[in-house]
């Protein structure tokens, strides 16, 4: 068989993050500094911990003879582009990231990036939600993406408005309850 046909595609235009949506064209990567730091810290890690490890295995591998079929020397191949192409995707979102510390918000009586949004929805339940960047977004943890629909109908909003926005189950309406600019962890 040949070669060719058995190799795994290895572009270099495969994302890490290609599961994340695109960035709204002419805009930067919006971070907040616990967000920036937390990307900062992968980069880090996978640069002076992870990789160099790998590479001692390859090499390791390498110096035993025959790499057709030697497990170690393959997977520590495999590995090693998956921690480049991550080194790649995350120097990338660094080089694109404006860092914008909530902290810093003059207007914070209306919504912006990096707020902290209670609103109460048509049930009268209330949920609260930090607006952070693409890369910081974590539900469990009530983080929206500031593109995300809901972000986007809350931002300029002041407390007591009444938000209407499409979400996937459809038209909803919510009342902005509460505002706030706190430190975002990462």
């Amino acid at each position: 068989m040949n070669k060719a046909l058995t190799r795994e595609a290895d572009s270099d235009d495969e994302d890490e993050g290609s599961a994340l949506p695109p960035l709204p064209q002419g805009s930067r990567n919006y971070m907040t500094p616990g967000g920036h730091a937390r990307i900062h810290e992968e980069l880090d890690h996978l640069l002076r911990t992870e990789r160099p490890k790998v590479v001692e295995v390859v090499h390791w591998a390498a110096s035993n003879g025959d790499r057709s079929e030697n497990g170690d020397y393959i997977y520590g191949k495999r590995r090693l582009r998956e921690i480049d192409r991550r080194i790649r995707f995350l120097t990338k979102r660094l080089d694109q990231a404006e860092v914008v510390d909530p902290l810093r918000q003059q207007n914070v009586e209306q919504v912006f990036f990096g707020a902290t949004v209670t609103i109460c929805d048509e049930q009268g339940d209330d949920q609260t939600y930090q607006i952070v960047g693409i890369d910081e977004t974590d539900l469990s943890r009530g983080r929206i993406s500031w593109i995300s629909p809901l972000a986007r109908a809350l931002l300029k909003a002041r407390e007591g408005d009444q938000v209407r926005f499409q979400s996937p189950a459809g038209w909803r309406e919510i009342e902005v309850v509460a505002i706030e600019y706190v430190t975002i962890e990462p």
